[in-house]
């Protein structure tokens, strides 16, 4: 059976609509699963104007009356922002507003279990938190709603190539205070678990130093000594392949050969700016540690080209496809 995704608009003052456009456009991508569109109808048209592409849909009060057998999209109306009230490319919290009420609905339709995947188009943090949100990212925003106590963290894909990290969205001055060994083992645990549920029985994870050149040591830092080391031999204590701590200046060259599937880094732009490098068109993100796979492109909401009708959507795409593979396998209980 096809899995049932819900696909979001992300912020209307961005790329996001446009995005969407283009991805349900094509009818090799609509076939891949149930297409649920959760959001307002007038921003789904407006990006399909602004893409100038048209995509056949049928609106829907409730997912019950979504007829999936018919072969096109439905969507799920959730009245939001109005493209009049606001100005695209500029933040808005009416916009961020909108953007919870879409996610709060999808969420709940997922904790229902009424959807196997989300895949949501680019957000903006700071609308979010304009429009009321609490939280500092949308991951502790799902993590909140649907319920879910134990460690949750974003992932980045690329192609085949994985990324977990000890910190994120922090300060860089406060990175080092928050590399602890309990931090690195949850990081390497984290893709271990996801890669599993991919279909990788055993992956092979590096972990990526804090300190240039690994420390020299010692010379340069400790953290490698008193705290990486120790996460990743926890790890390996518990039957994973992880191995590290390898300079972070090189780790990436060996993982693009296929040396390893995954790599833990210690903070969000040392790995994700060798991932965007790498492939910026194909990147995706994935909320780690959800009950369900959500996943998003791993760029922002692009405020500079938005309404301009140039937005590429390979990386939506990524995630769309990404979604599907993950929810047909733990559909069928995979671990």
């Amino acid at each position: 059976m096809k899995p049932t995704i819900a696909v979001l608009l992300g912020d209307p003052t961005g790329i996001g609509p446009e995005l969407a456009a283009k991805l349900l456009a094509d009818p090799e991508i609509r076939v891949q699963a149930n297409v649920l569109v959760v959001g307002d109808r007038r921003i789904f048209e407006m990006g399909q104007q602004v893409a100038k592409l048209q995509v056949p849909y049928r609106v829907v009060s409730r997912i019950e009356e979504a007829r999936f057998d018919s072969g096109g999209v439905q969507l799920l109306e959730v009245p939001g922002v109005a493209p009049g009230e606001f100005t695209v490319g500029r933040l808005s919290a009416e916009a961020g507003k909108s953007v919870l009420d879409t996610m709060t609905a999808a969420l709940r339709l997922a904790r229902d279990g009424k959807l196997n995947a989300i895949t949501f188009a680019p957000l903006n943090k700071q609308a979010m938190r304009m429009g009321g949100s609490p939280f500092p990212d949308e991951l502790h925003f799902m993590a909140h709603e649907l319920n879910v106590q134990g460690l949750t963290r974003e992932l980045n894909v690329l192609d085949n190539l994985w990324l977990s990290r000890v910190t994120s969205h922090v300060a860089l001055g406060t990175v080092s205070s928050l590399i602890t060994k309990q931090r690195v083992f949850e990081g390497i645990e984290l893709v271990h678990r996801t890669l599993r549920r991919t279909g990788i029985e055993q992956p092979r994870i590096a972990v990526a130093a804090f300190n240039p050149h690994g420390g020299e040591g010692g010379l340069f830092g400790r953290e490698e000594i008193d705290e990486i080391v120790p996460g990743v031999e926890m790890a390996q204590a518990a039957g994973m392949t992880a191995e590290g701590p390898f300079p972070a200046d090189t780790i990436f060259l060996r993982a693009r050969k296929g040396e390893y599937h995954a790599i833990v880094s210690m903070y969000h732009d040392q790995g994700q700016i060798a991932m965007k490098l790498m492939g910026f068109e194909r990147g995706v993100t994935v909320q780690g540690g959800l009950p369900i796979p959500i996943a998003t492109p791993a760029h922002g909401t692009a405020f500079d080209i938005a309404g301009k009708g140039i937005a590429n959507p390979g990386a939506t795409r990524q995630a769309f496809l990404l979604a599907c593979r993950m929810a047909a396998r733990w559909s069928e209980g995979q671990p």
